[in-house]
């Protein structure tokens, strides 16, 4: 039996070509498999946190900008006893401060008043953490000394690993008052 294309050639009934078949199935699941790809990476990179790079343990601390930062610059621009922010674990406002000339801290101080969640500025003059929306006062090291906070600044363990600064959690006892840390 023969049929006629649409140009009025006549043909033999064919089965379709099994190669055809195969090549058109690649690339329909080549094109799902990138659009599909295309939206998930995305999606999965915003729930995912970040990584530090390198192995180490921690994140990289950042400056305002999101920039990593390096310990060899840090120190350069900050002097000893100065407490300043940086971006620390979950971006949260983490005080990173200079112990001399040549060395940072070995643990950061979490900015956020454990009040109402302001970012608490540290009142050199003073020599205090005070919180400028209901006057809560953290000491040095960030322990609570007057309310109506209920709870100290958190705590973050602070290392230098090749003139990276990198943050991690702190989860042992809080060196402050002997308690197990509330925010671990």
């Amino acid at each position: 039996m023969t049929n006629t294309d649409a140009l009025g050639r006549e043909n033999e009934d064919q089965a379709p070509d099994p190669a055809r078949r195969q090549l058109l199935n690649l690339i329909t699941f080549g094109a799902v498999t990138g659009v599909v790809g295309g939206v998930l990476y995305p999606a999965l990179r915003f729930f995912l946190p970040p990584r530090a790079r390198g192995g180490a343990a921690g994140v990289l601390a950042r400056d305002e900008l999101g920039n990593p930062i390096s310990a060899s610059g840090w120190l350069r621009a900050h002097k000893p006893g100065e407490r300043s922010l940086v971006q620390g674990l979950k971006g949260d406002p983490t005080y990173l401060i200079v112990t001399g000339d040549d060395a940072i801290g070995s643990y950061g101080i979490n900015a956020i008043c454990t009040h109402l969640g302001c970012v608490v500025p540290w009142n050199a003059a003073a020599g205090k953490f005070i919180c400028p929306c209901h006057g809560s006062q953290y000491d040095e090291a960030g322990q609570v000394v007057r309310g109506p906070a209920p709870l100290s600044l958190a705590l973050a363990h602070v290392q230098v690993d090749n003139d990276q600064v990198l943050v991690s959690p702190w989860n042992e006892t809080d060196f402050r008052d002997g308690s197990r840390p509330w925010w671990a």
